[in-house]
């Protein structure tokens, strides 16, 4: 008994600081907005640390890769995870939604947005995965960007052989180091969460209510019963029994971290150490975790499928047959891998919903709303998503019984 309180001890932390940050902000309403900036203070921590985090664990994985066949195998075994979990959980509020259709009734003012950045898709192609100037990689706007340029620096490390060690050495102490700085920042977490419940709830809890309520009431139970029971049969078929047993035990505090932060890369230090502790290969975790912060989002899928069946009920839309499901379950994924990790990056799926379904341009706001009030336990299961997807991972390279073989820190 008492060594499961020491194992669950920071992550019941972070969840009372929550729950008291909660009650507080119900109590005191807008006036906990004074206590704002101590969480702010712990969200820009994790912010500032984040771009350096992610370059020097992604190139350095890499850089000290013994094969390249090994990056390779990672890659498309990772792919692979992020497609399927996507599929599924896609398909699981698709079913939700048939049952208790989201839109059915609604009656919502439609607003036209002032300004809306007319960008051909070669552009925005352009624009995601490179920039023009090697400053603009120090932005988290440009995170795909930066894990592109991290995975190219790594792959140049590794080929230039005996005369690339010494920097292999320095992007692998610059990995440690800022993973150290993270541990340090977590001591702070407890407090910073705390805040920024307490100033989220006091502006916000009172209103999620309207139209958009039955959406709401839907996602909240399908996301937490996918983070239950979806997630658990991941973890199982990952590692069996010990798979189920080490993935909740440091699953708690990636999850508060994302409730608190509404942010799949700031989530991305505490993940890495998460896995480290449920015993995933340094490699593994360094490569599939910060690509799948920007690329791997089962929480955005969720909340895709969400969007398309409400704004089908409220612009009176047949939302029925194969055709219109398997469209649906596309671009869940779709939005999903354009979504970034950072608080509001879903703007640019929802766009893609619209255009792709020909919607007018006044069904923005509608989708948008609903995204706001559903991004905490959308950035829940995105983050967490990408932890055992990094157990799949390792369980399709290294075998069933890499569990037995692992470095488990307890």
């Amino acid at each position: 008994m008492k060594e499961k309180l020491k194992t669950y001890r920071f992550p019941l932390i972070l969840l009372a600081s929550i729950l008291i940050g909660s009650i507080v902000g119900l109590t005191f309403g807008e006036k906990t907005g004074v206590i704002k900036p101590f969480g702010d203070i712990f969200l820009n921590l994790l912010f500032m640390t984040v771009i350096p985090l992610v370059f020097f664990s992604i190139s350095s994985a890499i850089a000290n890769m013994d094969s390249m066949k090994r990056l390779g195998k990672i890659m498309g075994s990772m792919m692979t995870v992020f497609i399927i979990t996507g599929i599924i959980s896609s398909a699981f509020m698709l079913f939700a939604t048939i049952l208790f259709p989201p839109g059915a009734g609604a009656d919502i003012q439609l607003e036209t947005p002032d300004e809306v950045e007319d960008v051909a898709l070669s552009e925005q192609i352009v624009n995601t995965f490179t920039v023009p100037d090697f400053v603009d990689l120090f932005s988290r706007e440009n995170m795909l960007a930066l894990i592109i340029f991290a995975v190219l620096i790594g792959l140049a490390t590794g080929l230039t052989g005996e005369q690339g060690r010494p920097f292999t050495k320095f992007l692998t102490s610059g990995s440690e180091v800022f993973m150290k700085l993270i541990q340090l920042i977590m001591y702070y977490a407890p407090i910073g969460l705390g805040a920024y419940f307490a100033a989220l709830i006091g502006e916000f809890g009172t209103e999620l209510l309207g139209d958009y309520a039955k959406a709401v009431l839907i996602y909240y139970p399908v996301s937490i019963l996918y983070f239950a029971f979806g997630f658990t049969l991941y973890a199982f078929i990952a590692g069996g029994k010990k798979g189920i047993s080490h993935f909740w035990k440091n699953i708690l505090a990636p999850a508060a971290t994302a409730l608190g932060t509404g942010s799949s890369i700031a989530t991305i230090p505490v993940n890495l150490q998460a896995a480290k502790k449920i015993g995933v290969p340094k490699d593994i975790r360094e490569t599939v975790l910060p690509l799948g912060a920007t690329i791997h989002m089962d929480g955005s899928c969720l909340a895709a499928m969400l969007k398309i069946a409400f704004v089908f009920g409220v612009f009176n839309m047949d939302f029925t047959g194969i055709s219109t499901f398997l469209t649906a379950i596309g671009i869940c994924l779709l939005s999903g891998i354009v979504m970034s990790g950072i608080p509001g990056g879903g703007f640019i799926g929802e766009m893609m919903i619209i255009t792709l379904y020909g919607l007018p341009i006044q069904a923005l706001p509608v989708i948008s709303a609903i995204g706001v009030v559903v991004d905490p336990p959308a950035t829940m299961i995105n983050s967490t998503g990408d932890t055992v997807s990094s157990m799949l991972v390792t369980r399709h390279l290294d075998g069933k019984d890499w569990m037995e073989n692992a470095e488990v820190e307890v």
